[in-house]
């Protein structure tokens, strides 16, 4: 899978983009905004082992973020199960040398579209920590809409904070 986004393209992590999947994650800025799941530091062995992760999958669902070649990021969903089949946890990041540039946003509305449609998806839900109103302001350019703040519902970097739920929806 490849997806042309004009500043960026998504497409399938390779072996050979452990060095720059270091480089960009090994990143307290980068760290404080996702996931417990996302180590910090993030070292040659948390790409080993991210790169096993996905050589176990049956089918992609996390992609790398390609700027001039290079990995720079990453962007991925987990597919509800059940009664939640239809939807899917997204999210994203992006190492700091890149920020504030559109590649994010661009990333953000191919994979979702992408997402929906290979998935046989109606909902993908992003949950933002409070603190991080850049990441906001991406997913409303790209069509999601804010549902909800999750109040006190995560502990990170020491502080109790709110989510805010952001969702888009298939119509």
């Amino acid at each position: 899978m490849r997806l042309d986004c004009g500043l960026c393209a998504v497409r399938e992590w390779r072996r050979s983009d452990e060095r720059a999947l270091v480089d960009v994650a090994n990143n307290r800025k980068v760290w404080r905004n996702l996931h417990h799941r996302f180590p910090h530091p993030f070292t040659g062995a948390e790409a080993r082992h991210w790169f096993s992760l996905l050589a176990a999958t049956s089918e992609p669902t996390h992609w790398a973020i390609e700027v001039d070649g290079v990995a720079v990021g990453g962007i991925g969903l987990d597919v509800g199960e059940g009664i939640h089949a239809k939807g899917a946890h997204f999210g994203y990041w992006l190492g700091e040398p890149y920020w504030g540039r559109g590649i994010m946003t661009a990333a953000v509305q191919a994979t979702s579209r992408y997402a929906l449609s290979r998935f046989d998806l109606v909902r993908l839900e992003s949950p933002v920590f409070a603190w991080n109103p850049a990441s906001m302001r991406v997913l409303e350019k790209a069509g999601f809409v804010r549902e909800g703040v999750l109040r006190k519902s995560v502990f990170k970097d020491g502080q109790l904070i709110d989510q805010m739920l952001y969702a888009l929806v298939k119509e």
